[in-house]
């Protein structure tokens, strides 16, 4: 079993990418398992830029391989917000309900709802750098939310040939769908995981 630490403060997120990785062998454990998450201005202009910002910090902090992702969602009418501020759509200290408040707000009276989740893996360990991986998911957004499960934006973005909210599916199905998912493949495709230590 190999080891990794996400370098997140995101529970949601952690548990996640824990069931998605479990049936690789490869143990995940939450940043305080390590000590206290770096501060890290993420500042960077893509979702690469952050997650290799985030994933480099935690490496140096921790002397140990780090797993960081940086996500969002992509609203083609709103050309590609929130994007990168995905998190902080609503204001700084903004929380999920307040975000997607905003976006069903600055969608209202749009027919053109398309829009994709991103998601970028960044690792890296005590020497640096070992590789990124990218995976999204297309869909559209509804028109108000449903579902009691996922989080974030979850509740009102429904992928591609599904009639459900990702916050709507088993979680067992959205691990299959999920930009994170799809980015964590990717990772395990071109051997990132592989310097993992037992």
């Amino acid at each position: 079993m190999r080891e990794i630490i996400a370098a997140t403060g995101n529970a949601h997120k952690v548990r996640e990418i824990q069931s998605i990785l479990a049936p690789y062998q490869i143990r995940v454990l939450p940043a305080e398992a390590a000590g206290r998450m770096p501060e890290v201005l993420e500042d960077g202009l893509t979702f690469a830029d952050n997650a290799v910002l985030k994933a480099l910090a935690g490496a140096r902090a921790w002397g140990r391989c780090v797993l960081a992702d940086d996500s969002g969602l992509e609203v083609q009418a709103l050309g590609g917000a929130p994007g990168v501020h995905s998190a902080r759509y609503a204001g700084e200290g903004g929380n999920d309900g307040r975000n997607l408040a905003k976006l069903l707000q600055n969608l209202a009276g749009q027919t053109d709802r398309r829009a994709r989740f991103v998601c970028v893996i960044a690792l890296a360990g005590p020497q640096g750098l070992l590789g990124v991986a990218e995976g999204e998911v297309r869909g559209h957004i509804a028109e108000a939310p449903s579902g009691n499960g996922g989080f974030g934006y979850d509740p009102v973005f429904i992928p591609e040939g599904y009639r459900e909210s990702f916050a709507a599916l088993p979680e067992a199905v959205k691990n299959t769908l999920s930009h994170r998912s799809r980015a964590l493949q990717a990772a395990l495709a071109q051997g990132l995981f592989s310097a993992l230590p037992d």
